[in-house]
């Protein structure tokens, strides 16, 4: 995959004449210029290395997309080639070690999952179960306890209602705030949660978090080219994951026709089915 980087910014070293302002001399002439351009280069940079990567991940999925659908029944079709000849030489010699190879070149010719071993639990063939249906509908996954919760998260829930109810913010930043903590407030109720109610009593008694105070030009841009260094170090241990993956691996060994690679395996794997089919024939002649 190909990973641009970016160009080193060069500092201008030339001088205008004297008396005589260099082109772009009033933006030169502030501190933050040079960052205000190192951060031009940088952000130009992660576009460009995001194409790249970008570009790579969608070809290791469609290659890995249709390297299942064009040749999983290839594998599948030589896993059986495999395990029935093992079965047929093991009928032939009695051996018990033939038996042994046999059972288990038949237990890796893997049966079609059912759908409760798909989802792992989370669905079975008449739908989702109740667990998974309320993690959908951000509902408790657990169900409640009680009808009715209990009297100190009654009171708890009635109190922070009353001190916290969008209805008495005056403007419309404060509601929004006011809306979001009664939704916990609701879901903490609705759960019987004592324990949480109880911390967002303390949160509401504590108030707001207090306004954080304007960064500088020079803070901003250093803080952007903090932030472009992080996401360009994530991006790298993703490019690296997919390159050293099992598809990346394959891609590269026909990074100009993927296509044609795909063509060459199938080829291959169709003379290896034509060999076992020959070879499960002689011995159950």
């Amino acid at each position: 995959m190909t990973t641009p980087e970016a160009e080193p910014t060069q500092p201008e070293t030339s001088e205008a004449p004297t008396g005589q302002v260099p082109a772009g001399g009033e933006e030169t002439s502030r501190p933050e210029a040079r960052l205000e351009r190192a951060v031009r280069a940088a952000e130009q940079a992660l576009i460009e290395y995001e194409i790249a990567l970008e570009t790579f991940r969608v070809e290791v999925e469609n290659f890995s997309r249709l390297h299942h659908q064009k040749l999983g029944p290839m594998y599948a079709r030589l896993d059986e080639l495999d395990a029935q000849i093992a079965e047929a030489t093991a009928a032939r010699t009695g051996d018990p070690e033939d038996r042994r190879k046999a059972a288990e070149a038949r237990a890796r010719v893997m049966p079609m999952p059912g759908v409760e071993e798909l989802f792992h639990g989370w669905m079975d063939a008449e739908g989702l179960y109740p667990e998974a249906a309320a993690m959908l509908t951000d509902q408790s996954v657990r169900p409640p306890q009680r009808v009715r919760p209990g009297e100190e998260a009654r009171k708890l829930y009635r109190e922070l209602v009353r001190k916290a109810h969008p209805d008495l913010a005056q403007e419309e930043g404060e509601r929004n705030r006011r809306e979001e903590f009664i939704t916990r407030v609701n879901a903490a109720y609705a759960r019987g949660d004592e324990a949480l109610l109880r911390e967002l009593s303390e949160e509401w008694a504590a108030g707001p978090a207090p306004e954080v105070q304007p960064l500088t030009r020079s803070e901003e841009l250093y803080a952007r080219l903090e932030w472009l260094a992080q996401r360009k170090e994530l991006l790298s241990v993703l490019a690296k994951e997919l390159e050293e993956g099992a598809i990346g691996g394959m891609l590269r060994l026909a990074p100009d026709d993927p296509d044609t690679l795909l063509d060459e395996i199938a080829e291959q794997l169709l003379a290896q089915v034509a060999e076992r089919e020959a070879e499960l024939e002689r011995l159950t002649a």
